[in-house]
Formats: structure tokens, C-alpha cells, sequence
């Protein structure tokens, strides 16, 4: 086995199934509310349009410190700002559970839940880009959408674990007389805190202090990192203002607030939706539930690794957007029907997900340490008031409507804004990749 195929497993090998578990978690607590909230309207007498806002609210305590928080990877230390990060969501996540009860009672209802979504954005702002960059310390440009796709597989992966986990809790534990939406937040934010803990001692920031990589695997992987970055900086310093200049930094930016407001529309109130379903058979339920994600999971790695073999970045961020923009709005079209609704959400999960592994090989194949690092920043955080706006329309519309096709009819506009924006991003791809 050459160096280049040895070194690389290895690092494979490390770091993405412990980066997965993280992501997994991360993605399990900002998005557990969405199978909790049918417990908490019941108990606590929430409407659509309050747990649509309580879900997007966490994006703006997210916005505020993405960029910061990435920039402390890049610059300090990507072991111990994820620790940190991992550490202060659990505990915000295991938090939720008390809304309503003696500790926040100084509080409103909607002010308990509403502050500690805050908080938890708060808590875990960075996390996400924070990865990505550190994914550049550790990758070639040319891995690097094959590598991030077996990462963001967290995110149709959490959710294929998370749904009918998140609902076994809150429909078999009720210990201590509390009832079972509660200890979906109890049992789902604590293992955040552990494995924040395992975090500060089993992450190595970068190759040339990997104590598990041999000598000349650790020489190779630096004097190609070392190459590269400098072929960056040849093409335009290394200034945080690059990344503000330039503008396909922005037009990411802005390809990921629409295409984040329909996932996490989406994925926020599909649980909600599938319970319309309760008519239905169980078999169907767990399809509905499930089917988008488990696709989504394959579609991801065929991408990922597609998008690497043919160095082309532009389409495959485009098409998958514009086919799940196509796929949402045949879900709202064919709404009132079980089966074409099933086929169609099944085809939106294959597709929505399939755009991520491209789309985040842009900023850190063409900037380079902190103007990378800022880039990511930005259009992670810009992108993600998506999550706010998604879930809060959708819930506003539901709340209106009393059904959820006018909701889905705005998310298919959005991700279909999203993918006609990828179609004019600058296609360098197909050059050597720097």
C-alpha cells in the first residue's frame, strides 16, 4: 500500500467515526424538540407557530458566535473548542427537560423554552464549521468531498436513530412521575457531556502531533497540507477580508439560507406530519418517518465520492437541490394521498441531502487558514437563520392553515431558490484542485 493510500485510511480510520458520533449528537439535540413538542403541546399548551419558533430560535444564539467559534478552531485549538462546545449543549440539552417545572418558574412557559433554545445555539455555535475546518488540517482538497460526505451522513443518519429512539422514550419512560417528552431531553443530552470529556483527550489537533500516525506518514500528509496551503496563498494572501471580498463566499452564504430553511422546515415538523398518518399502519408511519433519511444516507456517500472521482463541484450542488425543490412541491401536490406522498418524500430525502459534500469543498479548496476558516463562519451562520425562518413559517403557516401544504410549498420554493443560486457558482472544480 503506497503512503498516500496508507496515511489516508488511517486518518479515516480516526477521526470520521468519532466525528460522526459527535455530529449525531449534535444533530439529535437541536432537533429532538421536533418528537417532543407532541408531548409538550399537550402538556404545556404549545401551538405550531410557538415550537416552530422555539425550534428556529436556536439558530439565532447559533449565528451570533459561528463565526468566532471557528476561528478559535483554526487559530487555537479544534480539540478543546469542541470539548467546550460538547460539554455546555449537553447541559443545555438536559435543561429542556425541566420547562415548566420549579427550577424555571420564575419564568414564563414560552420564555423557559424560547431562552434555553437561545442558549443551546449559544452553546453549540461553532461546532459544525469548527469540523469542517479541521477536516482541512487533516485532508487533501482532492479527498475532501468523499471525507465531509462520511461525516454529514450524521445528518440523515441522526435522524434514522433519533426518530424512533426519541419517540420509544417519550412513550415508555415516565420515571419519577415526569412524563416521557421530558426524558427525551434528559437521556439524549447527557451522552453530549460524556463524549465532550472523551473529546479533550482523544482528538489530535494536527498530523504533526498525531502520536498514531508513523513518522513518514506524518511527513507526508504535512508536506502536502504545507503545499497546498501555499498554492493558496499565491492566489490571494491569507486575509479574513478575502473571504469577505469575494463573492462566491457570499453567494454560498446565500445558497445555504434557502436551502437550510427547507431542510430544517423539513425536518422539524415531518414527525407532526406523519402523525396525521395515524390512520394509517405502523409500516407506513416508520416508512414516512424513516424512508428520507435512510435514502439521504446513501445518496450523500454516492455523491460525495461521485463529486471527488470527477472533481466537479458546481452540479453537484445544483441538481440534487433543484430535484428536491421538485420532489417537495409534488409532497404538497399529492399531499392528500398516503402512497404518492410516501414516493415523493422519499425522493426529497434521496436528494436533499446529496448537495452538503460539494457545496463545503468550496470555501476551503479555494482559501486558505483564516480566511477559510472566516468563510465557513459566515456562510455556516448566515445559512443557518434558515433554521429559524423554516421551522417559525411552517409553524406560523400550520397554525393559520391548519394544514401543512401551504408550509410545504414554501420550502420547496426556497430550496428550489437554493439550487438555481449553486448553478452560478464558479466552476474551478474541474481544474487541479488547490
Amino acid at each position: 500500500m503506497d503512503i498516500a493510500t496508507r496515511t489516508r485510511a488511517k486518518i479515516t480510520k480516526r477521526l470520521i467515526p468519532f466525528l460522526l458520533v459527535l455530529f449525531l449528537l449534535a444533530f439529535l439535540d437541536r432537533t429532538n424538540v421536533s418528537i417532543a413538542a407532541l408531548g409538550m403541546k399537550k402538556d404545556l399548551g404549545f401551538t405550531e407557530a410557538i415550537i416552530g419558533t422555539g425550534a428556529g430560535i436556536f439558530f439565532l444564539g447559533y449565528f451570533l458566535l459561528e463565526i468566532p467559534g471557528t476561528l478559535i478552531v483554526e487559530r487555537w485549538s479544534a480539540r478543546k473548542w469542541i470539548a467546550r462546545i460538547m460539554v455546555s449543549w449537553g447541559i443545555i440539552a438536559t435543561l429542556m427537560g425541566f420547562i415548566g417545572l420549579p427550577l424555571f418558574e420564575a419564568f414564563g412557559l414560552k420564555e423557559q423554552f424560547y431562552g434555553l433554545r437561545f442558549i443551546l445555539g449559544l452553546a453549540e455555535a461553532g461546532f459544525f464549521p469548527g469540523v469542517i475546518v479541521y477536516l482541512s488540517h487533516w485532508f487533501r482538497a482532492e479527498d475532501r468531498a468523499k471525507t465531509k460526505s462520511l461525516f454529514l451522513i450524521g445528518i440523515p443518519l441522526a435522524t434514522i436513530i433519533s426518530t424512533p429512539l426519541s419517540q420509544f422514550i417519550m412513550h415508555s419512560v415516565d420515571w419519577m412521575g415526569l412524563a416521557g417528552w421530558r426524558w427525551v431531553f434528559f437521556l439524549e443530552g447527557i451522552p453530549s457531556v460524556i463524549m465532550g470529556v472523551v473529546t479533550w483527550y482523544y482528538l489530535t489537533d494536527r498530523p504533526e502531533q498525531a502520536t498514531w500516525l508513523d513518522d513518514d506518514e506524518k511527513a507526508w500528509i504535512t508536506t502536502e497540507l504545507a503545499n497546498e496551503k501555499s498554492a493558496k496563498m499565491s492566489l490571494g494572501g491569507d486575509q479574513i477580508k478575502a473571504g469577505l471580498r469575494n463573492p462566491q463566499v457570499w453567494l454560498l452564504a446565500l445558497i445555504y439560507l434557502f436551502a437550510v430553511t427547507g431542510m430544517y422546515g423539513f425536518t422539524f415538523f415531518l414527525p407532526a406530519i406523519v402523525d396525521k398518518f395515524k390512520g394509517t399502519s405502523v409500516v407506513v408511519q416508520t416508512l414516512i418517518s424513516t424512508a428520507p433519511y435512510v435514502l439521504g444516507f446513501g445518496g450523500m456517500l454516492w455523491a460525495g465520492a461521485h463529486s471527488d472521482r470527477t472533481r466537479e463541484r458546481r452540479w453537484h450542488t445544483a441538481v440534487p437541490l433543484l430535484l428536491a425543490s421538485g420532489a417537495m412541491g409534488l409532497a404538497a401536490l399529492f399531499a392528500s394521498s398516503t402512497v404518492l406522498a410516501t414516493v415523493f418524500m422519499c425522493l426529497l430525502g434521496l436528494t436533499l441531502y446529496s448537495y452538503l459534500p460539494a457545496f463545503w469543498t468550496h470555501p476551503t479548496s479555494t482559501l486558505t487558514a483564516s480566511s477559510a476558516a472566516f468563510a465557513v463562519g459566515l456562510i455556516n451562520s448566515v445559512g443557518n437563520l434558515g433554521g429559524f425562518f423554516g421551522p417559525k413559517i411552517v409553524g406560523e403557516l400550520k397554525t393559520r392553515s391548519g394544514s401543512f401544504e401551504s408550509g410545504l410549498w414554501f420550502l420547496a420554493g426556497c430550496i428550489f431558490i437554493a439550487g438555481v443560486l449553486a448553478t452560478l457558482l464558479s466552476q474551478g472544480s474541474r481544474q487541479r484542485q488547490v
